[in-house]
């Protein structure tokens, strides 16, 4: 109806005369504004019967890859081992045989303080220890007193007299028998054996007692003195160790406060030594993903400015919340036999917590997240339109997300350029300038022409 309508205006206008005149100039202007609304009506109802142009995406396949889910954190590298040796006594120190950086074994002499006292009186208890254990040893080995030698002797001679009286009154017992000797003969000599009898146990007795009592007394006293001289020995050679400073690990000399000549105060650290042969990087995570970790676990430590991380395993998983945080911390073990790593430093730590096998992988740029929080991602149809696609995901590594729920292996989504993209556009297939999955060509389901194949 709009043609027909322009048609019979252009009629009307081929009737007027074409004759110059005053009439003509004031129609024109009018007549020109009448046909532009008409022009842009035709201009679009030409450009709606063409064909829609296809928007330029970056398209990938979907595959199956090992996906790693890994936690990170900041951590702060510790050494090892560490001792800082506070000496026992106040003493000027004599001599240092070590210096800042030297490295030092366990046990060996780092340095000496002032000790001509405590030598001097290491030495005189020495000589009341030894004098002590000869007397024990004297009183051990060295003849009974007067009593117990008595003792012993009228023991002896107790039993030598009831020997005898036992032999007289045998005899007299078989002269009695024969009728050789009369009766009362052998009463006496009954009276006699019983009289050497007692006298024998009573001197037994006298013995034994003598020797129960004076001489366990004796051999206590001896033995109380040596006692009491070892631990006065004992503690004066203590006392002079105490001036030689040597060191508990292995390690290195961090710290030297003093030089030689200067006191040394008990109790304040004179030296310190650090044990860097491996370091211990400790961190404090959030409780879930504390619990994803496990000791023996795999982990990297990044040092800033270093473009190598360094491998370790995780050696601590603390059983107990930090009061202050609720955090939970965690140990990371690793080997610095070159040294590059240094105690007090700030580094990150990502710790491998799980790995999953033959995981449906898509990169992180084609996820889109709605405002009630579901997952979607634009799957590519066959022919070239993108579809969305609501997705379930499950962990994630760097630019990497797992899937899985929604999509299968071999399946195109667009990878970048899928955000704001109304559903069933006419996509033109774009590879990505690098990463697994990309779809090399110009479009999925396309002619030659550029145009979707619509059979």
């Amino acid at each position: 109806m709009k043609i027909t309508s322009t048609s019979r205006q252009t009629a009307r206008l081929k009737a007027v005369p074409s004759r110059p005149g005053p009439a003509v100039s004031r129609r024109c202007p009018k007549i020109v504004l009448a046909m532009l609304p008409l022009v842009f009506l035709l201009s679009c109802s030409k450009n709606s019967g063409e064909k829609e142009a296809a928007v330029p995406v970056q398209v990938v396949t979907v595959q199956k890859e090992t996906i790693q889910r890994t936690v990170t954190a900041e951590a702060i590298l510790f050494p090892l081992q560490q001792a800082a040796i506070t000496p026992k006594i106040s003493a000027p120190v004599k001599a240092f045989y070590i210096k800042r950086g030297s490295h030092v074994h366990k046990g060996q002499l780092l340095a000496v303080l002032e000790n001509s006292d405590l030598a001097a009186a290491a030495q005189e208890n020495q000589g009341s220890y030894d004098q002590a254990q000869a007397a024990y040893a004297t009183t051990t080995v060295s003849d009974l007193p007067q009593a117990i030698q008595k003792a012993q002797l009228d023991t002896q001679a107790a039993k030598q007299l009831f020997a005898a009286q036992q032999k007289i009154f045998n005899s007299r017992q078989d002269l009695v028998q024969q009728g050789a000797m009369p009766r009362k003969e052998l009463d006496q000599a009954g009276v006699d054996l019983t009289n050497a009898r007692n006298q024998y146990e009573i001197a037994q007795k006298r013995l034994d007692a003598l020797m129960a009592g004076g001489k366990q007394q004796q051999l206590k006293s001896a033995a109380g003195q040596l006692e009491s001289a070892k631990g006065k020995y004992l503690g004066a050679a203590a006392q002079l160790s105490y001036s030689e400073i040597r060191s508990p690990i292995d390690g290195v000399v961090v710290d030297r406060p003093l030089n030689p000549g200067e006191m040394a105060a008990a109790g304040t650290p004179l030296l310190t030594v650090m044990d860097v042969s491996q370091v211990i990087a400790r961190a404090h995570i959030p409780q879930p993903e504390a619990a994803l970790l496990k000791v023996g676990d795999k982990a990297t430590i990044t040092v800033p400015g270093e473009d190598n991380p360094v491998e370790g395993k995780i050696t601590v998983v603390s059983p107990a919340l930090d009061p202050n945080s609720t955090t939970v911390e965690i140990w990371v073990q690793a080997k610095n036999s070159d040294q590059r790593l240094k105690p007090g430093t700030s580094v990150r730590l990502a710790m491998l917590a799980q790995t999953i096998p033959d995981a449906l992988v898509i990169p992180a740029t084609a996820l889109l997240t709605g405002q009630d929080g579901t997952t979607s991602v634009m799957q590519v149809s066959a022919d070239s339109h993108a579809h969305q696609k609501n997705v379930k995901v499950g962990i994630r590594q760097g630019d990497e997300v797992q899937v899985i729920e929604g999509l299968q292996a071999g399946d195109h989504i667009v990878a970048s350029g899928a955000y704001g993209l109304p559903d069933n556009t006419w996509i033109k297939a774009e590879s990505p300038a690098a990463g697994p999955g990309a779809v090399q060509g110009a479009g999925l389901g396309e002619d030659k022409s550029g145009k979707p194949d619509e059979k």
